[in-house]
């Protein structure tokens, strides 16, 4: 009976409120109207709640029931900033957010009174000094990425700007990635959204990213096209060319640009009907099999001129990782690089089944390409990157001890660029204008301010790192190894990662495999995937 009165009382008493106002100003005063126009309104609201069929809450509680929807659609900034604790917060936390923002602003400085971490929880990782600590290295590392049969070799550095298409990011929130990678010196992968005329104003070297939507390449068929593949990659700012398998968020799936964020610019670019939602297939039609991706590669790297090129994947069944492996070494043809995106990266659309529970995170994903192809006597030929919340300078110490040679980094330069961490990406209302196609959004963001905090941010990161190495007695980051980096595993426990985990010596699959590896090394064949 109490909801009935609720649903029928809220609607009644607004009308006979909007009447004694119309009466009111009739006899009174024809400010009224005033108040008439205000109680009319809400009647008129109120009505339309107990009508709609689309809300129980709306129904049963009119005009008051959407109170509930306010709350809802502030919880996130509410969580953000006054209930979350500095270093519990998701993806990111403050404490992580408030380096990379101040690092960007190049007044990065000390904290008081200790950390707030709880270093003897299980799970705590960390490094150990040493008595005799060196001086930083005066100038950034680099990675040498080309094997045998490149020609055009690139020295990478050690933090890179990982692959975000234009359509996912606004036009200014590229050009300021692009133009602060030409400042600082480091790479700025394009995303498979296409090699866009953003992505080459700014003079930042490229790896140009092709996804299995063939965006910038396509032939009307949306096949890959190798006459333009080889045009374009013939530009001077393209340094490496790679080929995306799969990301982290949502593996198995093509990426996903929402309905919203395809303008006319966007379709035109990627060649797709403006206006609807683009999605790239899930699998490649150019190949089918390990050998058939080898061979592709190769063919890249063959219409590139000899420029570097590579695959990117978050990874799945170790056994069709070591399958392409095994036609690696079948067919001698080897990629440069490969970049190993974690589970937990993402910045863009994805289902959030898949963003919780497919795929490896980069701990697991990284040090299984890393022991593969160390397993299968490739590692010299082939460099490591690893993307998936790398941030800070340990991250970059800490992903290398775990077998990459480099890091790129997507969501932490997006911070650089301005972002707040709203999570709005896929909405195409990003309150700062760096995931939006909206002109006036995009608007907000200074390509000036953010090319130089973006630089910034990549400089003072890597001196970081260079900083941490100098306390652990290293000067460069090659010399990390497994040994290096400890992690709690109870109160009383502590264990470095190579007591941990296995790791496999070279060429040790090609003779007698491991117990461990040992049902996945049978099951890998070169001529197909989805091993059982």
């Amino acid at each position: 009976m109490r909801v009935r009165l609720s649903v029928v009382s809220v609607p009644v008493v607004l009308t006979l409120l909007t009447l004694a106002a119309i009466w009111a100003a009739a006899a009174w005063s024809p400010w009224w109207l005033i108040a008439v126009g205000i109680v009319g309104a809400l009647a008129l609201v109120a009505v339309r709640d107990v009508l709609q069929r689309r809300h129980s809450v709306l129904r049963n509680f009119p005009l008051l029931g959407h109170l509930r929807y306010l709350l809802e659609a502030i919880r996130p900034e509410m969580q953000q900033y006054f209930v979350e604790r500095d270093y519990d917060g998701r993806p990111f936390d403050r404490d992580t957010r408030t380096v990379v923002y101040e690092q960007a602003k190049g007044i990065h400085e000390e904290s008081a009174f200790g950390t707030e971490l709880d270093v003897m929880a299980p799970g705590h990782e960390f490094v150990e000094q040493t008595t005799a600590p060196l001086e930083p290295a005066p100038e950034q590392p680099r990675v040498r990425v080309g094997g045998p049969d490149c020609t055009q070799p690139y020295d990478m550095a050690m933090l890179n700007v990982s692959a975000m298409s234009f359509g996912s990011l606004s036009a200014n929130a590229v050009r300021a990635l692009n133009a602060g990678a030409a400042r600082g010196g480091f790479a700025h992968d394009t995303g498979e959204g296409g090699l866009t005329p953003y992505h080459l104003e700014g003079g930042g070297d490229l790896i140009w990213e092709i996804g299995s939507g063939y965006f910038s390449v396509r032939t009307r068929d949306g096949d890959f096209d190798p006459d333009q593949f080889r045009d374009k990659a013939a530009h001077p700012h393209v340094k490496c060319t790679s080929l995306k398998l799969s990301q982290g968020a949502k593996p198995g799936l093509g990426g996903v640009l929402p309905a919203a964020k395809v303008t006319a610019e966007i379709a035109r670019f990627r060649e797709v009907p403006e206006g609807e939602k683009c999605v790239s297939p899930a699998a490649h039609r150019v190949f089918r099999t390990p050998r058939e991706l080898v061979l592709f590669l190769a063919r890249m790297r063959e219409l590139s001129g000899g420029k570097p090129v590579g695959f990117k994947l978050c990874v799945g069944r170790r056994s069709e990782f070591l399958a392409i492996c095994k036609a690696m070494a079948a067919e001698g043809v080897t990629p440069d690089f490969i970049v190993v995106d974690g589970a937990e990266g993402g910045t863009g659309a994805a289902p959030l089944e898949f963003q919780d529970s497919v795929g490896q995170p980069l701990t697991d994903g990284l040090m299984t390409v890393h022991n593969a192809l160390v397993g299968t006597g490739l590692r010299d030929r082939i460099r490591i990157g690893a993307g998936g919340k790398v941030a800070t300078g340990m991250d970059i110490v800490k992903r290398v001890a775990q077998g990459a040679d480099y890091t790129n980094s997507a969501r932490a330069m997006m911070m650089a660029a301005g972002c707040i961490q709203a999570r709005m990406c896929h909405t195409n209302r990003c309150p700062v204008g760096v995931a939006t196609q909206d002109a006036a959004r995009a608007r907000a963001l200074d390509v000036a301010d953010k090319t130089e905090r973006v630089r910034s941010y990549q400089q003072n990161t890597v001196a970081q790192a260079q900083q941490i190495l100098a306390a652990m007695g290293m000067r460069e980051p090659n010399e990390l190894r497994p040994r290096h980096l400890l992690r709690r595993i109870d109160r009383n426990t502590v264990r470095t990662y190579a007591e941990l985990f296995e790791w496999l010596e070279p060429g040790q699959l090609l003779g007698e495999a491991p117990e461990s590896w040992a049902a996945d090394w049978a099951a890998a064949d070169p001529d197909r995937f989805a091993a059982a």
